[in-house]
């Protein structure tokens, strides 16, 4: 990771903030110990590496395949695949629950022992994915068993990637903010790559029997000593400054839930909005087009993953930069240009996808890929910092969950479900215009926050004269 030079000067021009950012900025934000805000970073991004890795191994198309098959009749209705999305949709279920109860308690007893926590159910419910029987040695009693791990899967998850992105946003300068965010996000797709590319290479070792009888439960059973791994980093850090903060001074929320529903439920819709796009996006590139490219375009199933994986690296690289240039222009100019970018371009990039040509194929996942990385590199940046300190993790938490419930759980699901019906391959396409479209009102409309410290951001203030050079922040 790369460490800051010249960290307490405040006239560096390459850490200047974006136009109209708060000119008062807390210097001794900026100062802050880099060791402590490195050794966040990583907790919170590993909590991370882990729920995608689950996503990575489960979305694989041998392996939505072969869970379609181990634990449901041969005669169930739909295909194996959709019989896994469906599986995938039903833990969302439980994530705004996950959300509601892991979030406000966050915000009353801190963040580090909510994530402690969160990290262990998620890795421990995809470890007892890995050791289930299956059908055919317990009949109906596999696929509900499997559905309850799922929905334990999803509750956990529900308190996690709020807590995560708020852990960086509260710990990281507030002029690298966006830098130090993107990080979380880079745990995203290295986890995505970790699954997904362990399930390619035991695919590719081991016979097509071999794999479905015993080798697809090794990527499950994996995901314990990863989660064992950030459980160790998460309980060697200290709780944020900023709730430290908060806690000494006695400003915490009496009952987080009850004010966070009362008073920024307009925020959290605007939240909303913009989560809608990113899980389209998200879980329509990682979860659902392996299995379209396999099914839909009738690529086979090592072409299909190498592509994917290889869309997934290019973004690695790009994310971190993308964080960095959001810390000098702002976080709405990338989420802008995603929003219009997926309305213009999504068309064209499924039309690339239908030839078959793999290098066109490749090419019009890369635009869907790049557009989404624009998002991913400053959520974690822009999410946090739309409330304020007292009910951040529980807002956050309740609305982005909320909408992942509703619209990315079910992505793989319905893009599916409608492409059968219609007998379209651009549904996922007209799905990510409809998102577009509808994300681009809440981006215009949130404050910019780049520049502006943690401590006060999201606070509902009245604006202050002209003259001072501090506009409202509402």
């Amino acid at each position: 990771m790369e460490t800051p030079t010249n960290a307490g000067s405040g006239s560096d021009p390459e850490r200047a903030g974006p136009p109209g950012a708060d000119p008062r900025v807390d210097l001794t934000k900026d100062e802050a110990d880099l060791t402590a805000v490195h050794k966040a970073v990583i907790a919170s991004a590993i909590g991370n590496c882990v729920e995608w890795f689950d996503f990575g191994v489960f979305s694989a198309g041998v392996m939505t395949a072969i869970i379609g098959t181990v634990f449901f009749p041969e005669d169930a209705g739909g295909s194996a695949s959709l019989r896994s999305f469906a599986l995938i949709a039903a833990a969302f279920l439980a994530r705004p629950f996950g959300g509601m109860f892991f979030g406000p308690m966050g915000d009353k007893l801190g963040r580090k022992r909510v994530l402690a926590t969160t990290i262990m159910l998620m890795s421990g419910s995809t470890f007892v994915i890995g050791i289930l029987p299956g059908y055919g040695t317990i009949g109906v009693a596999a696929p509900l068993l499997l559905l309850a791990v799922r929905l334990i899967q999803g509750f956990s998850t529900g308190g996690e990637y709020g807590g995560a992105a708020t852990m960086i946003a509260e710990y990281a300068p507030t002029r690298r903010r966006g830098f130090f965010g993107s990080f979380l996000e880079m745990g995203t797709l290295t986890g995505y790559i970790l699954g997904a590319g362990l399930v390619l290479l035991m695919d590719l070792a081991l016979t097509g029997e071999a794999m479905h009888d015993w080798g697809w439960r090794i990527p499950f059973l994996l995901s314990l000593p990863l989660g064992l791994v950030g459980l160790y980093v998460r309980t060697r850090i200290e709780d944020t400054p900023t709730f430290q903060q908060m806690e000494q001074a006695g400003k915490k929320a009496q009952s987080p839930l009850k004010e966070t529903l009362e008073h920024y439920w307009r925020v959290i819709l605007m939240l909303i909005g913009i989560v809608f796009l990113l899980n389209v996006a998200d879980y329509t590139l990682l979860t659902f087009m392996p299995s379209y490219l396999v099914d839909f375009l009738d690529m086979n199933d090592t072409t299909a993953q190498l592509i994917t994986i290889g869309v997934e690296a290019v973004m690695i690289t790009a994310i971190v930069p993308l964080g960095a240039l959001s810390d000098r222009i702002g976080r709405k100019p990338l989420l802008m240009t995603a929003a219009i970018g997926y309305i213009v371009l999504a068309w064209p990039a499924f039309a690339l996808m239908q030839t078959e040509n793999a290098v066109g194929v490749a090419f019009g996942y890369a635009i869907v890929g790049g557009l989404l990385v624009l998002i991913l590199a400053v959520i974690a940046a822009t999410f946090p910092a739309m409330f304020p300190t007292k009910v951040r993790y529980g807002a956050f938490a309740i609305g982005y969950n909320l909408s992942t419930s509703l619209f990315g759980g079910t992505a793989a699901v319905l893009v599916g479900s409608l492409i059968d019906a219609t007998g379209s391959n651009y549904v996922p396409a007209y799905y990510l215009m409809l998102a577009g479209l509808v994300a681009l009102v809440p981006i215009i409309k949130i404050p910019e926050t780049a520049g502006v410290p943690i401590e006060e951001a999201g606070e509902q203030k009245t604006p202050e004269p002209a003259s001072s050079g501090v506009g409202s922040r509402t």
